[in-house]
């Protein structure tokens, strides 16, 4: 069959192929396909057409009959790719058994068969993206247990904050997606359900057998029946797609965070290395961060066509003008690039490069400060709260003046080292001492994500 020109560079970089696949030109001719055939079957299970015209309906319902050059041309003309589709599979059953071509979309109209078609392809999206989803969990959550007791300097406002575990930030991406993975579950009996209502949603066409034939249709496509038409209620499709834009935003977090890690001034995490990954084409030494971008580049992309969805709503009466036509390519385009981003992620997670030794030398950048408030707190307890507030204060001044470690300057102080041993301070600037719940909250995170999979 002949196939379109189309811009394929970046495909492999930012979609995965099985997504891409999906939303092929095949992919969506596939789907209203799907319908036209499962359409047949229902109408004659209720005795609206005979059952001998099934048979030559559905062995027409195979993309690989049809020109999708010759369908792209016509589809510029007549508005939509359902009308010449359907007049095409016409004319394939008509050379065949010309008596079945007059049962073809019988009482359906071509939001029907795209829509519902959409469904299908959505259906079959989501499958490779809960897949992804949990293998890429089950690579985080090993990942989190892994480093639950990993201090690396926390970072508030781009500065260093007191110690956290690199477990715990990972269980933080975990936990999102989790989150995400459970959004996905709730939303299925609403977004994966029949569209068919004919012209104007009433199936008059079809008179009594009307709401037989809907019902016969969602058991052949195994898609619930809405409590009517939705032709233009837009809700459920823009609701997958938040969820979608969802999870591309906790990508981007993780992209994020791990291009920062690898700055060379932080150096403390690193995508898995590979040939001729990351390079540059004129610096030897570069190792970029090329898979954070991918998940970058969608968490800013997603944002802006989930606008279009949204802002594509309010549509006209019983049928849209230009706002249904606008969510065509964005909805798919959604979809692949929430593909890319999760095919790019589950490289990191399961070759994620660590240098423990870079974290605890890092947390020694400030000489002891990022614990100033460990030291302040047991302090607190014993001097009161203002006032040792103001002793760690004074001290860390010294130490940044003098350009000594906090520890020194502590042990200097007589007011500290009466109330601190030299044994309680080490401990107290131990950054491995001052992980709070960190631990805990890996734990919590893995348990959840091991609750859901179960």
């Amino acid at each position: 069959m002949t196939q379109r020109p189309g811009n394929q560079l970046f495909d492999a970089y930012f979609t995965a192929p099985a997504m891409r696949e999906v939303f092929s030109d095949r992919g969506r001719v596939q789907g209203m396909l799907d319908f036209e055939a499962a359409l047949a079957r229902a109408e004659a299970a209720v005795g609206v057409i005979p059952q001998e015209a099934v048979a030559p309906i559905e062995a027409a319902c195979q993309a690989d009959h049809y020109d999708f050059g010759a369908l792209a041309e016509a589809i510029a003309v007549a508005g939509n790719s359902a009308i010449p589709m359907v007049k095409a599979l016409g004319k394939v059953i008509a050379s065949e058994t010309p008596q079945a071509e007059r049962f073809v979309h019988l009482g359906a109209t071509s939001q029907d068969a795209m829509d519902t078609g959409l469904v299908l392809q959505l259906r079959d999206a989501l499958s490779l993206i809960e897949a992804d989803l949990a293998q890429l969990c089950e690579a985080l959550a090993r990942q989190a247990l892994a480093h639950a007791d990993t201090p690396l300097a926390g970072r508030t406002w781009l500065q260093h904050a007191t110690p956290v575990t690199l477990g715990m930030k990972i269980a933080g991406t975990l936990g999102a997606l989790t989150r995400h993975r459970q959004r996905l579950q709730e939303l299925k009996p609403r977004v994966f359900c029949l569209q068919f209502g004919g012209a104007s949603g009433t199936l008059a066409a079809l008179g009594e057998n009307g709401l037989r034939v809907a019902e016969a249709l969602a058991e052949q496509l195994h898609l619930s029946l809405p409590e009517q038409p939705w032709h233009t209620q837009r809700d459920r499709l823009v609701e997958f797609a938040s969820v979608l834009a969802l999870i591309a935003g906790t990508l981007g977090k993780l992209g994020r965070d791990v291009s920062l890690l690898m700055q060379t001034e932080a150096a403390e995490v690193f995508e898995p290395s590979a040939p001729g990954k990351g390079g540059s084409s004129t610096m030897p030494h570069k190792r970029n961060p090329v898979g954070a971008a991918v998940l970058i580049g969608a968490a800013t992309r997603v944002p802006g066509l989930l606008s279009t969805l949204f802002a594509a709503m309010p549509q006209e009466h019983e049928r849209s003008l230009g706002l249904w036509h606008a969510e065509w390519e964005t909805l798919p385009e959604i979809c692949c690039l929430v593909s890319g981003a999760l095919h790019q992620a589950q490289i990191l997670a399961d070759g994620m490069e660590v240098d423990a030794t870079r974290m605890r030398r890092n947390l020694e950048l400030t000489q002891g400060l990022v614990l100033a408030e460990a030291v302040s707190i047991v302090l607190a307890q014993r001097l009161g709260r203002d006032h040792a507030h103001h002793l760690l204060e004074s001290c860390c001044k010294r130490a940044v003046a003098e350009q000594r470690h906090l520890r020194a300057v502590l042990g200097d102080d007589p007011q500290v080292s009466a109330e601190l041993s030299a044994d309680e301070l080490d401990r107290l600037l131990d950054p491995a001492h001052y992980l709070g719940q960190a631990r805990a909250w890996v734990e919590r995170a893995v348990a959840e994500h091991t609750r859901l999979s179960a």
